[in-house]
C-alpha cells in the first residue's frame, strides 16, 4: 500500500491562528519550493480556511504557508464578520426577534445569527482561486482535500471531499463522505460556529460547523487513503493541570456556558478519536497477519502538535484588541467576567492576539522538529497522543 501522509487541521476559529505557525515551522524544515507534504488535507471549522489555502497552493507549500502567515498576522475581525454598530445592532435584534417568533411558532425571520459573516464570505472569494485544487490533483500535487459541515437537516456529519477519480464515498453511522467540487461555500458552512454565524445552503440542505457531530475527525482521513496522520490541535488539555472542581462556586454566565459548550463541540471528540486509534493501534500490534487484513484492520501513525499554553488565558491578555461593539456585545453575555475568555478566544480574529498564537505554534513545532521530520520522512512507527 502506497504509504500517504494526511494533515487534519481542527476548528476553533479564530484558535486556527496556531496552526499556521505550525505549518510556517514545517515549512522552514523543508527545501524552498518543495511541494506540499501532506498529499491528503483535511479541515474542519476554521481549520477548513487553512487547509483549503494549503491545498490550492500544493505545488509550492512554503508560498502557500507565507500567505497565511501575512494573512492571519495582519487580521482583523472585521474581515471576518461586521463589527460597525448598525450592523452589530441589526445583525443582534434580528437574532433576538427570531428567538423570539420562533418560540411563538412564527417562521417568519430566518437566516439569523448574533454575527454577519458576509466580511469572511468576500475575503474568501478573493483569497482562493479553488480551481487550483483539481489543477494539482492533475498535477499529482494533492491526493485528496476534505471539508466537513455539520447538515441541520439530516443531522450528519458530512465530509465534502475533492480528489483523485479512485477515491470511494463512505457511509457510516451519522457520517457520510460525498465526492464534490470544493468551493467557498463549503469553506463557510464548515466555519460557521453555531448561534454565533449563519448556516449555508449547499444542495438544498443547510450546513453548520463541521466539527458539530464529528464523532470521527480522524477518519476522514484514513477514507481517503491515509498511512500516517499529523493533527494540528488548538487545546491545551493536556498540557496544563486541570482545576479542581469546587474552585470556582459562582453561577455560569452565558459567556461561561458557551465557551463551554465550544470546547465541547471543538475539542472532546478528537481527543477520544485519538484514544480510540490508539487502542487499534495496540490491537493491530498483537494481532495475526492474517486476521488484520480479514478484519481490514491497520496501524495508523499519528504525531499531535498541540499548544503547550492555555489558549484561553492567551486571550485574557488581547481581549481589549476586539471592536468596541463586540465587547460591548460580550459584556451583556458576561464575558466580561475571566470565564468568559474561553468565548472570546473562538471570535479574537485580531492581529496582535492571532501573532501570539503564530508564534507559540512556530516555538512549538521548532520544540518538535526531529520528531516532525521522523514524521514527513516517514521513519520509524510513531505515536504520540500526549498533548
Amino acid at each position: 500500500m502506497e504509504k500517504r501522509a494526511a494533515l487534519i487541521l481542527t476548528g476553533g476559529g479564530a484558535r486556527a491562528a496556531y496552526q499556521v505557525g505550525v505549518l510556517k515551522a514545517i515549512a522552514e524544515f523543508l527545501p524552498r519550493r518543495a511541494r506540499s507534504p501532506f498529499p491528503i488535507i483535511c479541515g474542519t471549522s476554521a481549520g477548513a480556511l487553512n487547509a483549503a489555502v494549503i491545498a490550492v497552493n500544493a505545488q509550492n507549500f512554503s508560498m502557500g504557508v507565507q500567505y497565511m502567515v501575512n494573512t492571519w498576522k495582519n487580521f482583523h475581525a472585521d474581515q471576518v464578520y461586521r463589527t460597525d454598530f448598525i450592523g452589530v445592532f441589526n445583525n443582534t435584534m434580528l437574532w433576538i426577534a427570531g428567538l423570539i417568533f420562533s418560540a411563538m411558532g412564527i417562521n417568519k425571520l430566518n437566516q439569523v445569527s448574533l454575527l454577519d459573516n458576509s466580511p469572511l464570505s468576500e475575503l474568501l472569494e478573493q483569497m482562493l482561486p479553488c480551481e487550483m485544487i483539481q489543477q494539482n490533483i492533475d498535477a499529482g500535487a494533492l491526493h485528496a482535500l476534505s471539508i466537513t459541515a455539520s447538515g441541520y437537516g439530516s443531522g450528519q456529519s458530512v465530509t465534502f471531499y475533492q480528489g483523485v477519480k479512485e477515491l470511494v464515498p463512505w457511509q457510516r453511522t451519522g457520517r457520510v463522505g460525498i465526492a464534490m467540487d470544493i468551493n467557498t461555500r463549503h469553506l463557510l458552512a464548515s466555519a460557521a460556529l453555531p448561534f454565533i454565524f449563519p448556516a449555508t445552503l449547499i444542495h438544498r440542505e443547510y450546513f453548520g460547523d463541521g466539527s458539530m457531530r464529528q464523532i470521527a475527525p480522524i477518519s476522514p482521513a484514513l477514507h481517503l487513503g491515509a498511512t500516517r496522520v499529523l493533527v494540528i490541535g488548538v487545546t491545551a488539555n493536556g498540557n496544563i493541570p486541570q482545576p479542581d472542581r469546587g474552585e470556582d462556586g459562582e453561577y455560569p454566565s452565558l459567556a461561561r456556558i458557551a465557551g463551554h459548550a465550544m470546547n465541547s463541540i471543538f475539542l472532546d471528540s478528537l481527543e477520544v478519536d485519538l484514544e480510540r486509534v490508539k487502542k487499534i493501534n495496540d490491537l493491530v500490534g498483537i494481532m495475526p497477519e492474517e486476521m488484520r487484513q480479514r478484519a481490514n484492520l491497520r496501524h495508523v501513525d499519528v504525531l499531535v502538535v498541540s499548544p503547550s499554553q492555555p489558549i484561553d488565558k492567551i486571550a485574557e491578555r488581547y481581549a481589549s484588541e476586539l471592536p468596541w461593539t463586540i465587547r460591548l456585545l460580550l459584556r451583556l453575555v458576561g464575558a466580561r467576567q475571566r470565564s468568559g475568555a474561553v468565548l472570546v478566544s473562538y471570535l479574537l480574529t485580531e492581529k496582535k492576539f492571532c501573532r501570539a498564537l503564530i508564534d507559540l505554534g512556530y516555538q512549538d513545532a521548532l520544540k518538535r522538529r526531529d520528531e516532525i521530520m521522523g514524521f514527513l520522512d516517514f521513519g520509524p512507527p510513531n505515536i504520540d497522543l500526549a498533548q
